[in-house]
């Protein structure tokens, strides 16, 4: 007998990557084995040397297939076996590894707005909706748009064995969020990437698309982010560490904004809950800050941040290894 592996990586599409997939069949009793593809199709190599190496890092349950099969995250490797240039798990391991004695914990709210066609779903073909202020959580036709898929993809990663969270719709109507985690880097971003190849298949079974782009619809909307919530052994147990990691990611705040995400300036405007990409601020229960602390956090004197600048587009690789490499770094100086 045999059983179906869906292998998935990054391409390497600029400015954001894009998850590639593709299935192998193997022998029961053999484990995923270490495969490859025409990386001159997904920008990542020329056609005269045209071999990519994929390295399954973390293989769940397909619940999309079902039985035995499975799904397998993989990063990309040179034939060497040298980390591709478009690898940006490798470096993502290499900060966690580096400081595994603080056992940083991730969760990522990850936003995302499904289209039907040109127009975000239900959406009416001719003008908008009405404004913003009925859609978050809300219930009823007249303010969701989705649930099935929402449902079913929920579903699907609590049988691939993700660490989801939950879910909730968002702001602008036909916009909705899972989170995934708290858990370490790389697997948090590992568990996102499947999470987010996850939605877009089922997604296809309803003739929808899904959209992680960081403003969706110009105008009085919100955009779409993948806040970032971050601990460290010390914060979980330390007010002062978490207000410490605040103000230390203030210190890298430029190197932050580059690489959370294409189109960080549209959504990033100071207003709809986001502050400027151009300024950098903290504080308790703050939604329109750079960094907020949960006024529960306050409460209790330990726990963790919300950093808000990530884009829904963002990699998660590179987020979490930035906010590794900030944070434990002023900490181990």
């Amino acid at each position: 007998m045999v059983y179906k592996a869906e292998y998935l990586w990054l391409d390497g599409t600029t400015p954001s990557a894009r998850l590639r997939s593709k299935t192998k069949v193997i022998a029961d009793g053999e484990l995923p084995p270490v495969w490859g593809f025409d990386g001159s199709s997904t920008q990542q190599a020329s056609g005269d040397n045209s071999d990519v190496v994929l390295n399954p890092v973390l293989t769940v349950p397909d619940p999309i297939r079902g039985g035995n099969n499975v799904i397998v995250m993989t990063e990309t490797l040179l034939t060497d076996m040298t980390p591709h240039p478009t690898n940006t798990r490798a470096a993502c391991a290499a900060a966690s590894n580096k400081f595994a004695s603080l056992d940083t914990w991730f969760g990522i709210e990850q936003e995302y707005t499904f289209f039907q066609g040109s127009s975000p779903l239900g959406w009416p073909s001719n003008g908008y909706p009405a404004p913003q202020g009925d859609y978050y959580c809300g219930v009823g036709a007249d303010v969701i748009f989705g649930r099935d898929i929402v449902e079913e993809h929920m579903d699907a990663c609590i049988a691939a064995g993700l660490h989801i969270a939950g879910i909730n719709a968002e702001v602008m109507p036909g916009q909705w969020e899972f989170q995934i985690g708290p858990i370490n880097t790389p697997q948090v971003a590992d568990e996102l990437w499947i999470a987010r190849w996850l939605l877009s298949r089922i997604a296809e079974d309803f003739d929808v698309t899904v959209s992680l782009d960081a403003k969706p619809v110009q105008g009085d909307w919100n955009g779409a982010g993948a806040h970032t919530n971050f601990s460290t052994n010390q914060m979980r147990e330390n007010y002062e560490a978490c207000v410490a990691a605040a103000e230390a990611l203030g210190t890298n705040a430029a190197e932050h904004i580059a690489n959370y995400g294409a189109g960080i300036e549209q959504r990033l405007t100071g207003k709809h809950e986001t502050a400027s990409y151009k300024d950098f601020s903290y504080g308790v229960s703050d939604r329109g800050a750079s960094i907020r602390i949960p006024w529960q956090v306050a409460r209790d004197q330990k726990g963790y941040i919300e950093d808000r600048r990530p884009n829904a587009n963002v990699d998660p690789y590179v987020s979490t290894r930035l906010i590794i490499e900030t944070v434990c770094g002023a900490i181990k100086k």
